[in-house]
């Protein structure tokens, strides 16, 4: 007999789904909408009660994968009925109220993998693992990934580039993250859609900044007039952006890698700008153009990779460019758990050598006199201080300007936004 759709073993099969393709090394937001393609006819809740199990399995996955090291014999060799485990043992963990429910749902749920033979596997798991909790809860704190929950490499660079809050960070990064909203300007205060938030039974309180920090996430549907773009959901920290770019009416502008559109759409509510907008992936590029329809703004978005200036520059040099640029995205791994088990240490050069390429195609179309600012929402040096470093100290007519009373800003995650670096360098005439 099929799963009930509205079942929580039907939800546990599904993020099991999920959770497999990323182990097996595909991105997770890929993983979910093949899911929901394949699944077209899901109750909305469902399909948020798998979103959610995912989610929690994949930020659990370093201890959860001790535990099963622990719990069987010899390693499981499917692959789907592991992440169902993997998703089952996050579900322990977040509610153990409702231990007895869900090693059951999870034994129905692995009825329909490999025609149930793992029925009788998955109980007994389940099962010793909680008979054995402490056991094991104690010997997680004595392995650094079992513990922080972050791969050993990653745990060992956050220690040495921050030393006093590498632990902070971690555990930032196995939370959950604020909902953040931006109001549209163009149509709304602040202050005026806070009080719809409020109207709406919607908890939330105005944020140094202008950003709107919701009490508890919600779908974006239950926000009033999101669909007629009175907001957008984007992070406070990315929302500093804008501001510190500090761009005018009139002036020329450059978002270089745009998608989805965030940042693009603040800039345009904060000043009347010439603004074009890039980004090397044309799917990405046209879900900025999606953005600022919704939002009811207007820029000229351009699938192009901003490296190859001669492709897309009409030779009219910029007053103001965004350059944010590809990372390792290690300061919202909350928000993109995948990341990272996916990311691997040798990429943190990679992204470095791509980053310093942008620079130096972006320099070339800065107008003299123009700012440019450098964003990235990674943790590591590498990516960030170094790679300003080396960039300004190769430009002599670079000129690095303050950013909020510092000459760099690293913001670590905290409760109000999530890890960004900024940098605002300035092209002399």
């Amino acid at each position: 007999m099929p799963l009930a759709e509205t079942s929580l073993a039907h939800a546990l099969h599904g993020a099991a789904t999920a959770v497999a393709e990323v182990i097996a090394g595909r991105n997770l937001n890929e993983a979910l909408t093949d899911l929901w393609r394949r699944l077209p006819g899901l109750p909305p809740g469902q399909r948020g009660a798998m979103q959610d199990l995912a989610y929690g399995a994949l930020r659990r996955f370093g201890r959860d994968d001790f535990f099963l090291a622990r719990l069987m014999d010899t390693p499981l060799r499917d692959s789907q009925v592991r992440a169902l485990l993997f998703v089952a043992l996050s579900r322990l963990a977040a509610r153990p109220e409702e231990a007895h429910t869900i090693v059951d749902q999870a034994v129905e749920a692995s009825g329909e993998l490999a025609r149930g033979k793992y029925k009788a596997l998955v109980n007994g798991v389940l099962r010793n693992a909680l008979r054995r909790r402490a056991e094991l809860e104690a010997a997680a704190l004595q392995d650094e990934v079992a513990r922080w929950q972050h791969p050993r490499w990653w745990i060992a660079r956050l220690r040495r580039a921050h030393p006093d809050d590498w632990q902070a960070i971690l555990e930032a990064g196995n939370g959950r993250p604020p909902m953040m909203l931006r109001a549209n300007r163009r149509r709304i205060a602040e202050a005026d859609y806070l009080a719809q938030l409020q109207g709406a039974g919607l908890a939330a309180r105005l944020l140094e900044g202008g950003a709107l920090l919701l009490e508890r996430p919600v779908p974006v549907e239950r926000l009033p007039g999101f669909a007629e773009g009175l907001c957008s959901v984007q992070d406070a920290g990315a929302q500093r952006a804008a501001r510190l770019l500090d761009a005018h009416d009139g002036m020329h502008v450059l978002d270089a890698c745009a998608a989805p559109g965030g940042k693009t759409a603040h800039l345009l509510e904060t000043a009347r700008v010439d603004l074009l907008a890039l980004d090397a992936d044309a799917g990405r590029a046209l879900r900025v153009s999606e953005n600022l329809l919704r939002l009811g703004l207007t820029a000229r978005v351009q699938p192009a990779d901003c490296r190859d200036a001669d492709a897309w520059w009409d030779g009219r040099d910029f007053d103001r460019i965004l350059a944010d640029v590809p990372c390792t995205a290690s300061g919202v791994v909350r928000r993109h758990p995948d990341i990272k088990w996916l990311r691997r240490e040798k990429d943190i050069a990679q992204f470095a050598r791509m980053q310093g390429e942008i620079l130096d195609a972006l320099w070339r179309v800065l107008a003299p006199g123009g700012k440019l600012l450098y964003a990235t929402c990674s943790l590591f040096p590498e990516e960030n201080s170094r790679q300003v470093a080396a960039f300004a100290a190769r430009q002599e007519d670079c000129m690095r300007l303050p950013v909020a009373g510092a000459p760099e800003l690293q913001l670590l995650p905290n409760e109000e936004h999530d890890g960004f670096y900024y940098a605002l360098l300035e092209k002399q005439s």
